[in-house]
């Protein structure tokens, strides 16, 4: 259930919000979706790849694990990649929309039951207003983070739609082997095509590059390098289990 409001500060003065990453907060998942507007540092951190959703559209999304609610960034201290996905920094903050003279104009709203949200004070957590009634500075970054949302929702489709264009889209299965019993056949995604992206002549270039999609479907293609990252990260998951369950030596 949700509880979804217009924030505001008089009503919200005293409503705070629990920072840090856990799987309390949903953080425990092995994919979540990512925006054009975030490709340039998701890019250096995970793989980025593109899926059909139910409606025939196109979405990206960042591969964060190998297995169910697995998410090899996610420790006891927090979320350890030097980039956290805008839909994960968001917390309990969404974008709605109310008529204004004549234009739907976003707002900020508030999910009152999300975990993260409480009032008065708590170790761990920062307001939202400050006691004069002004957006304190922790709300001020939430602002810059639904922008890159909203815009990244607003120019999606679009460059998705550009890369069809010029048939960049191509399937690509991961078959990830850890060992002799352990493998990964990861279906249902699609990537940009390197091969094809190289071959596109200068006016299809000058395209993309003018619309703003060029630079977005090259960190698409280099973000591929980052899959071997997650393997080795897995990996030493693995073998950190497997040493805990050892026994001890005398």
């Amino acid at each position: 259930m949700t509880n979804i409001v217009l924030l505001n500060n008089v009503e919200h003065h005293d409503l705070r919000v629990m920072l840090g990453h856990s799987a309390a907060f949903g953080d425990a998942v092995n994919q979540t979706l990512i925006l054009p507007t975030e490709f340039e540092d998701a890019q250096r951190e995970y793989p980025i790849l593109l899926q059909q959703t139910e409606d025939g559209r196109t979405q990206a999304v960042v591969l964060l694990g190998l297995d169910r609610d697995e998410n090899l960034y996610l420790e006891q201290n927090g979320w350890t990649g030097r980039y956290v996905p805008a839909i994960h920094q968001r917390g309990p903050f969404l974008i709605g929309f109310q008529e204004r003279d004549g234009r739907r104009e976003p707002m900020i709203h508030v999910d009152l039951d999300h975990p993260r949200i409480h009032r008065g004070e708590k170790e761990g957590s920062q307001p939202l207003f400050l006691a004069q009634g002004g957006n304190a500075p922790y709300l001020d970054h939430e602002i810059r983070i639904l922008r890159v949302i909203h815009d990244g929702l607003e120019v999606g489709q679009a460059m998705y739609d550009a890369f069809a264009e010029h048939e960049l889209i191509e399937p690509v299965r991961l078959q990830i082997s850890l060992d002799e019993t352990t493998r990964y056949d990861l279906t249902d995604y699609h990537t940009v095509s390197a091969e094809k992206l190289q071959q596109l002549d200068g006016a299809a270039l000058e395209k993309l590059h003018r619309a703003g999609f060029l630079r977005a479907a090259f960190n698409v293609v280099q973000s591929r390098g980052n899959i071997s990252r997650l393997i080795d990260m897995k990996n030493r998951k693995r073998e950190a289990a497997q040493a805990a369950k050892a026994p001890e030596l005398a």
